[in-house]
C-alpha cells in the first residue's frame, strides 16, 4: 500500500544519472515510512536494495548486539556466512565486499542508525572513515542514513563537520499530504463521505502504518474505537512504543511538555510554569527534540501590526495521533483496560463533535498549503502562516485558527467540523476582525475550511469571502 511521494522519489532518480555515488539523509517520525520510500524506490528502478537495520534498545542490547545483528542482517541479504564483527571498521568492510561482489546500482539503507550507533563512541566517525576510503568507490551506490531519533542522526550527520559536503540530500519526511493519503480510500472513495475520511484523517493524521491499520468496511468512529479504545488496539499501544523509543530516557519529562501544551498554543514561559522549572538549557532542547521528532510545531510568525517576526514562539502538538491520544485516550486508560469501551459508540458519546472539531482543526493546520490554491495565493509571496493570539483584558482578546499574511492582505481563517454550520460564525469571525491590529496599507480576507452543513444565510450573504469544503482539500 504504496501512495504518493513522487516528489522525493523523482528526487532520489536524479541522482541515478550522476556517475558518482551519493549519500541521503533522512528523518521523520516512526511509522511515517521512511525505509517504505527507499525499497519503492529501488523497487520501480530495479535498483538493488539493502537494508541493515538497528536494534531496539533494551536491556543487553550494546554495541555488541548491535554488531551481531549487522552481521547476521548482512548474511541473510549475501553469500557470506554470519559473523560478528569486532568493530566497526570491520563491519563496514564487509559491507564494502558485499558491495563489490555486485557492481549495479544499490540502495543501501542503513535503518534506525541511532539504535545501531548509539552505543560506540566512534560509530559516526568510523563510517566516515568507511565512506571516504571503500564505500564511495562504488559509483552506483546511494547510501541511505535513516533514523527516527532525528536529533541523533542531525547531530551526528546532518551538522557534524564529518559529512559537510558529503550529502546529496536530507530528507525530514512529513505526513502525507490529504490529496495523497486519501489513496488509501481508492476502492472504495465513491462509496464514502468525506467526513468519514477527515475523522479517520483528523486521529491518525497521514501517517501511512496507522492508514493501513483501519478497516474500510467500518463507520470511522468504530475505527477509532477498535484502533484506540481497546488494550490490544494497535493505536492504543503505539504510543509507548514510539515515545520510549524515539526519546529514550528523556520520555517523561518530555510527555510532561506535551501534556502541558495539549490544550492549545503555548509559550516556553508558559510552559516551564506549567511544569515548575526554570526556562533552562534542558527545556529548550527537550523542544527541539520534541520539534524535530514530530510531535510538535513552533510557531512565531509575523506581527500583524508591525510587520515585524513575532517576539515569541508559541508551541502546539503537531502530531494529529499525539494529539489525540494525549487529550482523549490517556486520560480514559483505566476504563479502556477495564473493556468499559467494549459496547459504546463514540460518536453518541457527549462532545465528541467538539472533540473531533479540534482534530479537525490541527489536520488543516498542517496542511495549510493545500489551503493555498483556494485563496488566490499560488505563486504569491506569504510572508506567514501560523495561528493568532493576542491576550488581552475582556473584549480585547483574538485568537484566529490560521492567520496567512502577504505583504498587502490578512487572511483570517476559521476552521470549522460541525454537523450544521450556524450563521453565528459569521459574527464570531467580525469580532476578531475587528480586534486584529493591522498595519498601514494591510486589508483583510476572511475565510471558512468547513466539514458540514452551511446556514443558507452564509453563501447567501457573502459573509466570507472564501467558503472552502474540506473535501477539496482531499482532491474530491
Amino acid at each position: 500500500m504504496f501512495y504518493g511521494r513522487n516528489y522525493y522519489i523523482n528526487l532520489l532518480e536524479e541522482l541515478l544519472k550522476k556517475p558518482i555515488s551519493s549519500v541521503v539523509t533522512c528523518r521523520g517520525r516512526r511509522r511515517i515510512g521512511k525505509s517504505t520510500l527507499f525499497e519503492e524506490f529501488a523497487r520501480r528502478n530495479g535498483c538493488r536494495f539493502l537494508k541493515l537495520e538497528g536494534r531496539a534498545p533494551g536491556e543487553g542490547v550494546g554495541d555488541r548486539e548491535q554488531r551481531e545483528a549487522f552481521g547476521i542482517q548482512l548474511a541473510e541479504q549475501s553469500p557470506l556466512p554470519r559473523l560478528t564483527p569486532e568493530d566497526w571498521p570491520q563491519a563496514f568492510k564487509l559491507l564494502d565486499s558485499v558491495l563489490f561482489e555486485r557492481p549495479e546500482w544499490t540502495v543501501l539503507l542503513l535503518d534506525e542508525i541511532s539504535w545501531m550507533g548509539g552505543s560506540s563512541a566512534t560509530f559516526a566517525s568510523d563510517l566516515k572513515i568507511a565512506w571516504d576510503n571503500h564505500l564511495k568507490k562504488h559509483d552506483r551506490l546511494i547510501l541511505v542514513i535513516c533514523g527516527s531519533v532525528s536529533s541523533w542522526v542531525t547531530e551526528n550527520f546532518v551538522e557534524s563537520t564529518g559529512f559537510v559536503g558529503r550529502r546529496s540530500y536530507d530528507f525530514i519526511l512529513p505526513e502525507l499530504p490529504l490529496c495523497e493519503a486519501v489513496g488509501f480510500w481508492n476502492d472504495v472513495r465513491e462509496r464514502r463521505t468525506p467526513r468519514e475520511m477527515l475523522d479517520v484523517l483528523s486521529v491518525t493524521g497521514g501517517v501511512p502504518r496507522y492508514l493501513e491499520e483501519m478497516d474500510l468496511t467500518l463507520p470511522a468512529d468504530e475505527n477509532i474505537r477498535r484502533s484506540f479504545y481497546r488494550p490490544e488496539g494497535y493505536l492504543y499501544q503505539d504510543f509507548s512504543a514510539i515515545f520510549d523509543r524515539v526519546l529514550g530516557q528523556k520520555k517523561e519529562r518530555c510527555r510532561r511538555i506535551l501534556e502541558s501544551i495539549s490544550g492549545g498554543a503555548t509559550t516556553v514561559s508558559e510552559i516551564a510554569a506549567a511544569l515548575g522549572v526554570e526556562r533552562s538549557g534542558y527545556l529548550s532542547a527537550d523542544l527541539k527534540n520534541l520539534d524535530v521528532a514530530g510531535f510538535i510545531a513552533g510557531d512565531r510568525g509575523i506581527n500583524p501590526e508591525t510587520g515585524a517576526q513575532a517576539l515569541q514562539i508559541r508551541y502546539r502538538i503537531k502530531d494529529c495521533y499525539t494529539h489525540f491520544y494525549l487529550k482523549q485516550v490517556f486520560p480514559e486508560r483505566e476504563r479502556i483496560e477495564k473493556g468499559l469501551y467494549e459496547a459504546v459508540t463514540l460518536s453518541s458519546t457527549v462532545g465528541w463533535d467538539a472533540r473531533m472539531g479540534r482534530q479537525f482543526e490541527t489536520l488543516v493546520l498542517n496542511n495549510f498549503k493545500a489551503l493555498l490554491p483556494f485563496l488566490g495565493l499560488s505563486g504569491v509571496g506569504v510572508l506567514s502562516a501560523a495561528p493568532y493570539l493576542k491576550r488581552g483584558r475582556k473584549g480585547e482578546g483574538c485568537q484566529i485558527d490560521l492567520l496567512v499574511q502577504t505583504e498587502a492582505i490578512a487572511y483570517v481563517i476559521e476552521i470549522k467540523r460541525k454537523r450544521v454550520i450556524g450563521e453565528g460564525i459569521a459574527a464570531e469571525v467580525a469580532q476578531k476582525v475587528s480586534r486584529l491590529p493591522l498595519r498601514k496599507g494591510v486589508s483583510v480576507r476572511t475565510a471558512l475550511v468547513y466539514e458540514g452543513e452551511l446556514d443558507e444565510s452564509l453563501v447567501r450573504r457573502q459573509v466570507f469571502d472564501f467558503l472552502i469544503p474540506a473535501r477539496k482539500l482531499l482532491g474530491l
